[in-house]
């Protein structure tokens, strides 16, 4: 097993925003989180990469426990993290924003699968295209190429993705939806939050939902697609 989360609890001052949470992901797949807002999808990702401390519970990576390691740390054992709000940044060119994604700074050139700056460009041709642009004068969807590929040029085993086609026009929703399915057959493993139900079940082999604060449905895109009252109760608005 790549990552475990188990039965982590998680909080905001004195609000108990995760409730004994856990998943799982194994090394090569895709798996997807999904609720409504508010029910504690970011802050899984964001209690996974350190972003907040659990309270109780374990995050394991690789079999060593890391609950609680500062993001720098996680990006260095080969965890990647692309926030919902992307976080680029705006005054710095494309080239430099994926400088920026190098682990420790350096590029990893005796790799064979290492992602590289071409490599990045062959995925994301529009960034090639605007390599001398600044982050600030990228369109919604190029900023989120850039987002994606910044986390890819630290090489990671597990890439976690955080509502990466929110506020996309429908084109670039199916570009951005086909580039992680191109990262996942390249051999990075993805643990995606997303609200597009379409867009889920067509990535992931495995779907968690959340309620509010916990697990509400755990089991394959199979199974919950033979769940309409979960996806009612859950999911629909």
């Amino acid at each position: 097993m790549l990552l475990e989360v188990n039965n982590i609890n998680t909080y905001y001052g004195d609000s108990h925003v995760l409730q004994d949470m856990s998943l799982n992901v194994d090394e090569g797949e895709c798996v997807a989180l999904l609720g409504r807002n508010g029910m504690g999808k970011s802050t899984t990702l964001k209690s996974i990469i350190g972003l907040v401390k659990p309270r109780s519970g374990s995050v394991v990576y690789k079999g060593e426990d890391v609950t609680g390691f500062p993001p720098y740390k996680m990006a260095g054992i080969g965890v990647g993290y692309v926030p919902e709000e992307r976080r680029i940044f705006p005054t710095l060119s494309v080239m430099d924003n994926l400088a920026m994604g190098i682990r420790r700074r350096k590029a990893d050139r005796e790799n064979p699968n290492a992602w590289t700056v071409e490599r990045i460009f062959a995925h994301f041709p529009p960034l090639k295209m605007r390599s001398n642009s600044k982050g600030a004068h990228l369109s919604g969807g190029e900023q989120q190429m850039l987002a994606i590929g910044r986390a890819l040029m630290g090489n990671p085993s597990l890439l976690m993705v955080d509502e990466p086609t929110e506020g996309l026009a429908p084109l670039l929703v199916k570009e951005v939806r086909d580039m992680l399915e191109e990262i996942r057959k390249a051999g990075v493993t993805v643990l995606l939050v997303e609200h597009n139900l379409k867009v889920a079940m067509s990535l992931a082999k495995r779907i968690y939902i959340m309620g509010k604060a916990s697990l509400a449905f755990t089991g394959t895109v199979e199974e919950l697609d033979a769940r309409p009252d979960i996806r009612e109760k859950y999911l629909e608005i």
